[in-house]
């Protein structure tokens, strides 16, 4: 799906309801993939805090595709090539459900919020920046 707001409504769901998964990496090739809401935006200063990897991006395309296996913009919270720490946001992980990547950006997947977190072994914690 092209936006968060295109995907929840092709789904008929509340854009929270629509698991982003954005993969983040340090100049030292050091990775995280953070599980966010909707339209929620992230706030890295965070993410740095929890995990201690400094100078975090958001991941190049190419870099999305090595690391997970899958396209920027069709990314899955689980399933990935190579290991990546994964961070649930708290608004991710009190939802039952919710609608994430599928593989391609087309593809969307039903996914229940605690088997996210129980497959990828995921740190839950507030990473979204508040905005004024």
């Amino acid at each position: 799906m092209p936006t968060v707001d295109a995907a929840a409504a092709t789904m008929g769901v509340a854009p929270d309801q629509i698991f982003k998964s954005i993969l983040f990496r340090s100049p030292a090739d050091r990775c995280v993939l953070v599980v966010a809401c909707g339209n929620a935006r992230v706030d890295v200063k965070r993410i740095e805090g929890l995990t201690g990897i400094v100078g975090l991006k958001l991941a190049k395309p190419d870099v999305v595709f090595a690391k997970t296996g899958y396209p920027a913009g069709g990314t899955p919270p689980v399933g990935h090539r190579e290991r990546i720490p994964v961070i649930v946001d708290t608004r991710v992980a009190a939802q039952e459900w919710g609608y994430a990547g599928g593989g391609r950006p087309e593809l969307l997947v039903k996914i229940r919020s605690a088997d996210i977190i129980r497959l990828t072994e995921a740190t839950v914690a507030d990473v979204i920046a508040n905005d004024l």
